[in-house]
C-alpha cells in the first residue's frame, strides 16, 4: 500500500495495490501495521455506508466534541472528497484539500479528528464506506457552508449548476462563524 500525504498536514492518501484478473480483483484496504508506519494509530469504532445520486454535495461536516477521524473510501462511483482543517492552533487552519477517488482506484482519504468533511458526486450513482474513530454524537454535529469564499473550495460542479444539498448542509456557517477546534 503506498501512502501519500497531501497538501495538508496530517491528511493522507492511502493507495492500496490492487491485483485483478478474469475474475475480478483482491486488495488489502486496511493494515494496522501500515497505517501505524505512517502514524496514524486511529481506533476505529463505527463503519458509515452513504449513497448519493449525481450533483449532490454533502458536508461539510464535523462534530465539536467526540471529534471523528475518517478513512474514506468509493465502492461505487466517483467522488471528489474535501478536508478543510479547523484546528486553530493548526498553521493549515481554514485551508482545504480535495481529492477524486472512484471505485475504480480504490483509494482512500485520511481525514483526521478537527477536520471538516464533505464530498460532491461525479458519477450517476457513488457509494461511499468511510470508518470513525468516534461514535456519532448529534449534539455536537456541525456543518460549515460548502461554498465560503473564504475557503475558496474548487467544487468541480457538473456544468456548473449548484449542487443538492439537505437543509442541513444548505444552513451551513461560514468559517469566521463556526465552532473551530483549539
Amino acid at each position: 500500500m503506498e501512502v501519500t500525504p497531501t497538501a495538508l498536514r496530517d491528511v493522507l492518501l492511502f493507495q492500496p495495490k490492487v491485483v485483478r484478473d478474469e475474475r475480478g480483483f483482491f486488495a488489502e484496504i486496511y493494515r494496522a501495521d501500515v497505517f501505524a508506519a505512517a502514524g496514524l494509530n486511529a481506533g476505529f469504532v463505527q463503519d458509515n455506508h452513504s449513497g448519493s445520486r449525481r450533483e449532490v454535495l454533502r458536508g461539510l461536516h464535523y462534530q465539536l466534541h467526540h471529534a471523528q477521524g475518517k478513512l474514506v473510501r468509493v465502492v461505487v462511483g466517483e467522488i471528489f472528497d474535501v478536508a478543510v482543517d479547523l484546528r486553530r492552533s493548526s498553521p493549515t487552519f481554514g485551508r482545504w484539500v480535495g481529492v477524486r477517488m472512484s471505485a475504480a482506484d480504490q483509494h482512500m482519504l485520511w481525514i483526521p479528528p478537527g477536520f471538516a468533511h464533505g464530498f460532491y458526486t461525479l458519477s450517476d450513482w457513488a457509494e461511499m464506506v468511510y470508518k470513525v474513530t468516534d461514535f456519532y454524537a448529534p449534539e455536537w454535529d456541525r456543518t460549515l457552508a460548502w461554498d465560503d469564499p473564504a475557503l475558496g473550495i474548487a467544487w468541480p460542479l457538473v456544468a456548473g449548476r449548484p449542487p443538492a444539498l439537505s437543509a442541513k448542509d444548505a444552513a451551513g456557517k461560514r468559517l469566521s462563524e463556526a465552532q473551530t477546534f483549539g
